[in-house]
């Protein structure tokens, strides 16, 4: 890993020598860039020196070839089962335990590679310097717009990098969680240490109406207390896609705290110095980008950062809701008090394919099984898929409407209502008195 890290190092300093020999012909925007590939070219350097001095090795990779064929098999007998013979109720929690599913993924899934994670982060940080080189370089109108969507697309590639740090699935060493996460956060705006600790509140309570922490319903009591204005920016297209950097600020209504304050109800007392740590980082960036406004001008700054970092916040945002809320037959349920458990909020969440963007952005699609077991590294959550989904046979969605007398979802509501002892007939949903 250290020689990549050199051979990149080396690569940019061809790069700065050309830049700095040819200046005068290059547009003002090169400058720009030519300090940016400078801070680039610095962090590598600082990587090399903490890979230097902390190396850290990687556990062999296991093969399992033969244990994994039994366990297909045992699948598969599984799944030939009829839902007679295993008594299944969809009404029920999953017929199958947490353990069952972990017992399912394949040894060689929970294995952490951290030269194959630093890769990953040097094969990006190349790219967004070859990005910011070609449009300074070019500087028309034509490219910018295709710059602006490409360079959006890998700052969100850096930011599930640093999404895996805050995991701990990018590698076994704390400190090199947080030396990455830190430095790929903060140079997208995000506050590492504040994001990662929401996060985890988010996957410890997902699919809870109350607790979650990512596009949770609202009751009727708030939804009324809130100004229209508010309501509008939640539920009205497009203003959704830029929530993020509020939400980083003053979390949402009905929640109080920040991702930036060391004193917010978001954080344990023991966790102050690490949330003043990103916040400090978060400040320097805020600080650069300032200076170079100040050096340059802010339209330089605003059309190889700014534009970007806005595609970045709409990829954030969009793939978050995409994974957590479904339509017409893949709409998915709430839970609160007793009937949410960590399984089944785990299970309220969805697989997307993005196509060509599967890899660049490290297959985030890959989303149920990382929400059930966030430790695996999202190079190995591909290959772990297939088995979980073997155990998930008899889990699934129903196309028909519980509120259609006779339909399959009303017969099974109706029995499920029998067995707690309530009304057979469905409760008219004008009855209701949280509505919207």
């Amino acid at each position: 890993m250290a020689s990549w890290v050199l051979s990149t190092h080396t690569l940019i300093i061809i790069i700065l020598s050309f830049f700095y020999k040819n200046q005068k012909n290059i547009p003002i925007f090169s400058h720009f860039h030519f300090h940016f590939i400078s801070s680039i070219n610095a962090l590598l350097l600082l990587l090399l020196f903490h890979l230097t001095l902390a190396p850290h090795k990687c556990s062999p990779r296991t093969t399992l070839q033969q244990e994994e064929e039994k366990k297909q098999e045992q699948c598969k007998k599984e799944g030939e089962k009829g839902e007679e013979e295993l008594g299944f109720d969809h009404g029920a929690p999953p017929p199958f335990r947490l353990s069952d599913v972990r017992s399912a993924i394949p040894k060689h899934c929970w294995v952490k590679n951290p030269w194959k994670s630093l890769s990953h982060v040097v094969r990006d940080l190349v790219v967004v310097a070859a990005f910011m080189a070609m449009a300074a370089w070019f500087d028309s109108w034509v490219v910018w717009p295709f710059y602006w969507f490409a360079q959006g697309t890998m700052f969100w590639a850096l930011f599930v990098l640093g999404h895996d740090c805050g995991h701990g699935s990018f590698s076994n060493s704390s400190t090199l969680n947080s030396v990455v996460g830190h430095i790929l956060h903060s140079s997208i705006l995000v506050p590492y240490h504040g994001w990662r600790i929401s996060h985890r509140t988010h996957h410890a309570n997902h699919g809870h109406v109350e607790n979650d922490e990512s596009w949770h319903p609202w009751p009727e009591t708030l939804y009324r207390s809130v100004p229209e204005t508010t309501r509008m920016f939640r539920y009205t297209a497009p203003f959704p896609l830029f929530a993020y950097p509020f939400y980083l600020t003053w979390r949402e209504p009905g929640k109080k705290g920040s991702h930036f304050h060391p004193e917010s109800e978001l954080f344990a007392p023991t966790e102050k110095w690490d949330i003043i740590t990103s916040t400090i980082c978060w400040s320097a960036m805020v600080a650069l980008l300032g200076s170079l406004c100040y050096v340059y001008g802010p339209i330089p700054v605003l059309k190889l950062y700014g534009v970007p970092h806005m595609v970045f916040i709409m990829w954030l945002d969009l793939v978050t809701y995409l994974h957590h809320h479904g339509h017409g037959e893949e709409r998915l349920p709430w839970y609160r008090g007793k009937e949410w458990n960590y399984l089944r909020g785990g299970l309220t969440t969805l697989d997307r394919d993005y196509g060509v963007f599967n890899k660049i952005h490290h297959d985030i699609g890959t989303h149920v099984i990382h929400h059930l077991f966030p430790q695996i590294p999202h190079y190995q959550a591909t290959s772990g898929q297939a088995f979980p989904q073997c155990v998930f046979d008899h889990w699934d969605m129903l196309s028909s409407d519980p509120l259609e007398s006779g339909s399959q979802a009303a017969n099974i509501v109706t029995e499920i209502r029998k067995r707690k002892g309530l009304k057979e007939q469905m409760t008219p949903l004008s009855e209701y008195e949280d509505k919207l």
